[in-house]
């Protein structure tokens, strides 16, 4: 049954047919004409896996980062950070990587980042002279910090498959998400400083003070939503609904620019991104039922134990198959599908779950900065109004930065688990 229904996900992917889709199909496939299992099953699976509680984090996060776009708390951020790092040569560029981090600490989506701050960064950075390809593939890079810097869904989604601490997960992506930041501010800086781009980015820097004053509302929601949990206060899922409170609060009674006409489009489109999410990972909790009962977690388990002899030659082929993953599967699904699988046997080899999740993450993080898949890229593309063709030969560059910090991030746990082992 295994090899029915991985060949129908490959036929089914080569027709373009939607993940969860596919997933679905390829799964009633094998139980009808394969097993003797009752279709029954596949309802009753679907909804056992949206069944738990820490997944109504994920609508509440996905609302209130919308509730932010629209509420004037990107902007401000962009000023904040512009003041910071704006007034040297190629600011601008390293005013997108700060404003990606500070935004990703309040939205946890990689996607809203970009839209969020590359509908005002990319064509500023345009009129400064960056060429416009180069413009976007530093929004698409700096934006995928939204996924590893918390709060951040996948990391839920890791800790609800693999029964791991969301709290000590979101603990853990704060080094990771710091150490890439520092990463692509540090290129940028000297690329800038080698081809000449950025050197009129100063005309646009504002007083420090004065930004803070603007901002300092919205940076106070990531102290209160993670104080909150590592306060002892609140869950993560409770928390989320905190900041959709928080979101509504600032955006539409302190800064006054989120009104009531555009509640609905903001509901509206919160719903559907939080309904395709949702329908990847009931897909995948029926796809996962029926690998367990095929025993095949456990015949590959048996299998890399006994081809892999250590834990880095293990992580080193954990990141080969996740790198090429995320070319071709959407975030979600890929964890939902291959955490189960894979978590155990890291475990095996002394990988503490909450690292091999940092991982996991990161390297799919980076699919979505590589094609043909990448979702990061069809984002920028759709601000910057350009193919994804024009970006490649300026992504390169950035994809080798993450790669960089990819290695480290493995190789050297501490990055990830030394705030985790500090607090708890």
């Amino acid at each position: 049954m295994n090899l029915v229904i991985g060949l129908s996900l490959i036929i089914l992917f080569a027709f373009g047919v939607p993940i969860a889709v596919s997933i679905v199909l390829a799964s009633v496939i094998g139980i009808e004409f394969f097993s003797r299992l009752p279709l029954l099953l596949v309802p009753q699976q679907m909804f056992i896996g949206i069944d738990k509680f820490p997944l109504m984090a994920i609508p509440f996060f996905i609302l209130a980062g919308n509730l932010m776009a629209a509420g004037g708390i990107s902007r401000r951020l962009v000023d904040l950070a512009k003041s910071i790092v704006g007034g040297i040569q190629g600011g601008l560029a390293m005013t997108c990587v700060l404003t990606c981090m500070m935004f990703a600490a309040v939205s946890g989506s990689s996607v809203a980042t970009t839209f969020a701050i590359g509908a005002i960064l990319i064509p500023a950075m345009v009129r400064h002279g960056y060429p416009k390809p180069l413009a976007a593939s530093i929004q698409a890079s700096s934006a995928e910090l939204g996924v590893l810097i918390p709060p951040s869904i996948p990391l839920i989604l890791f800790g609800v498959s693999t029964d791991t601490s969301i709290g000590q997960l979101f603990l853990a992506g704060i080094g990771p998400g710091i150490l890439i930041g520092c990463a692509l501010l540090l290129f940028l800086y000297l690329f800038c400083k080698v081809r000449g781009y950025g050197l009129d980015d100063h005309k646009d820097s504002t007083s420090f003070m004065i930004s803070f004053k603007r901002a300092w509302l919205a940076l106070l929601m990531p102290v209160v939503v993670i104080g909150g949990i590592y306060g002892g206060v609140f869950t993560p899922t409770e928390a989320s609904a905190v900041a959709v409170f928080y979101a509504l609060v600032v955006g539409g009674f302190y800064y006054r620019e989120l009104k009531r006409d555009d509640l609905w489009p903001i509901l509206r489109q919160s719903v559907i991104s939080t309904a395709a999410v949702m329908l990847i990972i009931a897909a995948a909790s029926l796809f996962s039922f029926l690998l367990s009962r095929t025993g095949l977690p456990s015949q590959i388990a048996g299998w890399v134990t006994e081809v892999f002899d250590s834990p880095m030659s293990f992580l080193l082929a954990v990141n080969v198959l996740l790198l090429l993953v995320g070319m071709f599967i959407e975030t979600s699904a890929a964890i939902l599908v291959l955490a189960p699988i894979l978590t155990p046997i890291a475990i095996q080899f002394g990988v503490h779950p909450v690292h091999f999740g940092l991982i996991m993450v990161v390297n799919l993080a980076l699919g979505m900065i590589t094609p043909p898949l990448g979702v990061n890229l069809f984002a920028a593309c759709a601000v910057a109004r350009i193919t994804i063709d024009e970006m490649l030969p300026w992504l390169v560059r950035f994809v080798l930065v993450v790669l960089a910090c990819l290695v480290a991030i493995t190789y050297m746990p501490w990055i990830s688990m030394g705030l985790v082992r500090l607090v708890y």
